[in-house]
């Protein structure tokens, strides 16, 4: 069955008759039949949509991820797809059916979630030739929960913009605010008087999502930007994804566990909330949320933080407009505003801190001298800042390299880009070096063990690996020494199924006997049917063919179980041994992170301090 994915609006595909007068209305739930006369696949498939009836579920059929009901009507409007119809079971007829290719689901689930839906991806989690052969159903579990604030991937993610998950608990009129980007680590609180202010603090975030607990009975239900719904208060802005949640992991007591089971801690007086028990609810609360929608991969969030209001200059949202910060008044556009003309940074680390640092300005004078100190340093010492630039623009995104290894997501190129960054570290350091000024001297302090990281990194994964960690291409020789003697034995039996035409000529004289391999029947030796006569009783005979006979000897035989079997086996070994390095480099998580924060700060001064010297800026007098 072939799908349209075109993004124009398709043409109009007519259903055979018989189709139109079998299947379900369009509008047609599931919830609306005996799901008990639906076929063994579909029952399946309403079984995972219960559990996630909120979301959009893909569903892996085949080639193809498949929604069904008005999921499929969904889907097909807002990707412009061509909806069609499949047989649910004999007693149901046809129901509304859409599909997308499944190397393109990534594709379509980001365009899904960039409109605010939540989406649930059931695949295949065993090969189809088993089930067939034990005539069953192909096994199916969900392997990934997609929602706008719980994104990781590249492919997903703007390099320059944060994605934030926000929290929100309302008490009267106090509030308390969690907000994490799972992608970087960031997992920040805060607690404070006024509805007016939290409002303030959301439209200077921008989350992608918004959990907000409540008692409505719909609970999982996400609000779209510009959806409304009773259960959610008026004052908080309507430019966002709202997840309505349940109130039980929002109370103090399970939120205040959760945190500390989460940390490790006898006591949240070492994350410094203790007295905020509105920020402790909604960060414990969106965690709950991130344990339920990433499942087994362990979200390798930093300490929680907390902040105060007080600590920044507070711009309220027409002024943050009307001042152009971030986008123009005019079309909201990148270009031309203040962020543009001010962003020289190397690395998109680089870009996310600054525009951080512009949408929540420091009051603090000691900060605030610090940056421009380390500015002044930069532009006296111009080797200096052009050496440090060189090598920034050699180091990736340490920070959502490390999100992604720490949550056990991180492909191999992904492992070899952060060794890359890491070995940059030394040189890096060295450079810093030179200078007495506060950020400076952060970056003289890197810790040797990252270097050692990247260094084993490097010497265990290939240069170039493969994306795809289950297909082999990964791991070096001499690393394992099963590895090798898998590799060698390997190469034996394809070297001697390489030799074995010519061998086996010689031997039975036979000129145009042949060596080929197909599928259905694996290794064969051909022999045309005026020379069959000529074949030596150690063959047997295999397939009969009109021109040909096909055989195989027994020792063939050996070496085609070995061979079929050894790349399985090898491209297993060569899996585990990635993911117990991957492990182990996920361990260093904080210290990476801990690094990446001064790389992605120096960054943004060397950035300020090349625009001061091409725009002529004077350093301001600060008074106190």
């Amino acid at each position: 069955m072939k799908y349209s994915a075109s993004t124009s609006t398709p043409k109009s595909v007519k259903p055979k008759q018989e189709e139109l007068e079998n299947s379900l209305p369009a509008n047609a739930e599931y919830s609306q039949i005996d799901v008990s006369k639906l076929s063994e696949m579909m029952q399946r498939y309403v079984e995972v949509k219960q559990q996630y009836s909120h979301a959009l579920l893909l569903f892996r059929v085949g080639d193809f991820f498949e929604c069904f009901f008005q999921d499929a009507v969904t889907i097909a409007q807002e990707l412009e797809l061509v909806q069609t119809t499949k047989h649910a079971g004999k007693e149901i007829g046809r129901v509304p059916m859409t599909g997308v290719p499944h190397h393109a689901v990534e594709k379509y689930a980001t365009i899904l979630v960039e409109k605010g839906y939540a989406v649930v991806v059931c695949d295949q989690v065993e090969d189809s030739a088993i089930a067939k052969k034990e005539n069953r159903q192909v096994k199916r579990e969900i392997t990934r929960i997609l929602t706008p604030g719980t994104l990781t991937d590249d492919g997903m993610l703007k390099p320059r913009y944060n994605n934030y998950l926000a929290a929100v608990v309302i008490a009267k009129n106090y509030w308390g605010l969690a907000y994490t980007d799972i992608s970087t680590g960031e997992f920040i609180t805060t607690q404070t008087e006024g509805l007016d202010l939290l409002t303030q603090e959301l439209m200077r975030l921008q989350p992608s999502e918004v959990l907000f607990p409540t008692k409505a009975p719909d609970i999982g239900f996400m609000l779209r930007p510009g959806e409304r719904s009773e259960h959610l208060p008026e004052y908080l802005p309507n430019s966002f994804c709202y997840s309505l949640r349940p109130q039980q992991p929002f109370t103090l007591g399970e939120a205040k566990e959760r945190l500390l089971i989460k940390f490790q801690l006898a006591s949240l007086e070492g994350l410094g909330c203790e007295r905020l028990p509105l920020g402790v609810r909604a960060a414990g609360g969106l965690l709950e949320y991130l344990e339920e929608t990433q499942r087994e991969n362990q979200v390798p969030l930093q300490r929680l933080r907390s902040y105060t209001l007080a600590d920044f200059l507070i711009l309220d949202h027409q002024s943050r407009r009307n001042l152009e910060i971030t986008q123009t008044v005019r079309d909201g556009s990148y270009q031309g505003s203040l962020l543009s003309v001010l962003d020289k940074t190397s690395t998109a680390m680089g870009g996310r801190a600054l525009r951080r640092w512009l949408q929540q300005p420091l009051l603090s004078l000691k900060g605030i001298r610090a940056r421009h100190d380390t500015i002044d340093e930069l532009i006296q010492n111009n080797d200096l800042r052009q050496d440090i630039q060189r090598l920034l623009r050699q180091i990736y995104d340490l920070e959502r390299l490390t999100g992604r290894t720490g949550a056990g997501t991180a492909n191999a190129r992904d492992l070899v880009f952060l060794a890359d960054s890491l070995t940059k570290l030394p040189e890096l350091s060295t450079l810093a070096s030179q200078g007495n000024s506060p950020y400076l001297k952060v970056l003289q302090k890197m810790p040797p063990i990252l270097q050692e990281l990247g260094k084993k990194i490097h010497s265990q994964l290939v240069e170039s690996p493969s994306q795809k960690l289950k297909e082999g291409g990964l791991i070096r020789p001499g690393i394992n020494e099963q590895l090798d003697d898998m590799r060698r034995l390997a190469e034996e039996d394809q070297k001697w199924i390489a030799n074995l035409e010519a061998t086996e000529r010689e031997r039975t004289g036979i000129s145009n006997l042949k060596v080929g391999y197909n599928k259905a029947f694996g290794y064969y030796i051909s022999i045309s049917k005026s020379k069959a006569n000529l074949a030596p009783d150690d063959y047997t005979r295999k397939q009969t063919l009109t021109n040909e006979e096909r055989y195989i000897t027994e020792e063939l035989k050996e070496r085609e179980v070995r061979i079929l079997t050894a790349q399985d086996d090898l491209n297993e070994l060569e899996y585990d041994l990635f993911i117990v390095l991957r492990n182990e480099v996920g361990e260093y998580a904080e210290e990476i992170r801990n690094v990446s924060r001064a790389v992605a700060a120096i960054d943004v001064l060397c950035g300020l301090a090349e625009v001061v010297i091409y725009q002529n800026y004077v350093r301001p007098t600060m008074g106190s």
